[in-house]
């Protein structure tokens, strides 16, 4: 249009604001299908060790059903844009954890562990819902980073006042009650390294000396961190448990490596552990046992002493084939009082076969990546390192595990995520899905906030 010679534009209407979906519909629909994959195998169990459907079925998957919605209906209010794989996966690891422990359990009638996991499993689940309703900003952590560390620091040291049980103090036991307070320290010294590597990573990163391909940073700035790490691991080795010194080595390790991006440190890393593990492998009696029984697995029954737990477990391995005896037709409890806990992944394999032993590990695989994508989704330096710190975490425990009661590694005791029998184990896992749920949550609305923008 032209008026006086001067032409006149029309400014085309400003575009829809684009909004991300919730996929909070898809996260219920994946809960329902885990809760009925539960039941499934609860029932599977009663019907082929008593020949019908357990009595208790309908309240398992009752009870598991409603813990799973109160926490849907709590992510859906506080955290709408999260991930909707993670709290599905930790359900369905949880019910599938219920029902190998119920399996064992059949086997052990004096001793039933089932009922006393649901009951940590709910207190595992509160704490997530807790959680996500009331943290709000996943970086008020950061303030509280050198109470966290010290926190750790006290768990860590209780258990050695306390009575060694198979050979580590890692346990504290009163009147029949037993917590592991371990399990709970490496989630504070997670929030306590992705703080301070945080607000250190330039530092790290850039200044300091450089000896070879390495850019060592100041004695100040590395100084307090490896002082802490180094502390807790000596503690940790005083407790005779290896395998969770290996754990916060390994996490530390990594935390270092995001925050620089220097693989150098992966390599000195490494290099360190060979070190401390082959010390302690020959200086330490307990853990040089283990690598012997790693070494040579069938020793006990070539000294027709029987089988040991470690050989038993590969038995049961070699026993599931592809796809396993079934549930509930195994017999991994040959293996003894380890069976619920340390070696509950042989009787996965024995009875879920090699085709459920790699569902479960992509389902682990799938847990520790949806962290890692959560972490490198935020600009925020402290909430990607928390989230790849967390995922972290899953990923190198199921790593020493799996690896130790398949031969691959030196046994070490630990919880596999979730499956396992432990009550502070469960809790802690519910506590790492609930911080990541929260760091999910604020990627993605920080996306959707640029987008409507």
């Amino acid at each position: 249009m032209t008026k006086a010679g001067t032409t006149v534009v029309r400014a085309d209407p400003p575009a829809p604001a684009v909004r991300l979906p919730r996929r909070r519909g898809i996260e219920l629909a994946l809960i329902v299908v885990a809760v009925l994959l539960s039941v499934y195998g609860y029932c599977a169990v009663g019907l082929a060790r008593q020949g019908t459907v357990p009595p208790g079925a309908a309240g398992y998957g009752a009870g598991l059903g409603v813990l799973a919605l109160v926490a849907h209906l709590a992510v859906r209010y506080r955290a709408p844009y999260a991930d909707p794989l993670l709290l599905p996966i930790g359900v369905l690891l949880n019910g599938l954890g219920l029902v190998l422990i119920y399996r064992l359990d059949l086997e052990t009638p004096g001793d039933r562990a089932a009922p006393t996991q649901l009951v940590w499993s709910t207190v595992g689940v509160a704490l997530f819902i807790v959680t996500a309703l009331f943290l709000r900003d996943f970086r008020v952590l950061q303030r509280y980073s050198y109470v966290c560390v010290a926190a750790a620091l006290a768990l860590l040291v209780l258990p050695i006042a306390f009575p060694a049980v198979n050979g580590a103090r890692i346990w504290i036991r009163i009147a029949g009650f037993s917590i592991q307070p371990g399990e709970f320290a490496k989630v504070l010294l997670a929030v306590f390294f992705a703080a301070y590597l945080a607000a250190n990573r330039n530092a790290l990163a850039f200044s300091g000396r450089r000896i070879w391909w390495l850019q060592l940073p100041t004695g100040r700035v590395l100084g307090p961190i490896v002082a802490i790490w180094l502390l807790s691991v000596v503690v940790l080795v005083l407790e005779r448990d290896l395998g969770t010194s290996l754990l916060f080595f390994g996490l530390f390790v990594v935390l270092l490596y995001v925050a620089t991006g220097r693989t150098g440190w992966i390599a000195v890393g490494l290099l360190l552990a060979s070190l401390g593990a082959v010390a302690v492998g020959w200086l330490e009696p307990h853990v040089h046992s283990r690598v012997q029984d790693w070494l040579h697995p069938f020793a006990t029954i070539e000294a027709g002493q029987g089988p040991n737990q470690l050989s038993q477990s590969l038995f049961a391995f070699a026993a599931g084939g592809t796809m396993g005896a079934g549930l509930g037709l195994g017999h991994s409890i040959l293996i003894g009082f380890a069976a619920k806990s340390d070696f509950i992944l042989a009787t996965a394999g024995e009875e879920l076969g090699l085709a459920g032993l790699s569902a479960i590990f992509l389902l682990y695989g799938l847990l520790v990546e949806r962290g890692y994508r959560a972490g490198l989704a935020l600009r925020d330096p402290f909430g990607r390192l928390l989230a790849v710190g967390l995922a972290s975490i899953v990923a190198l425990q199921v790593f020493v595990i799996a690896g130790g009661v398949t031969g691959l590694i030196p046994l070490t005791g630990m919880a596999m995520p979730f499956l396992a029998q432990g009550g502070s184990s469960v809790v802690t896992n519910w506590a790492i899905v609930a911080l990541l749920i929260r760091v999910s949550d604020s990627a993605r609305s920080q996306y959707d906030g640029e987008v409507a923008a």
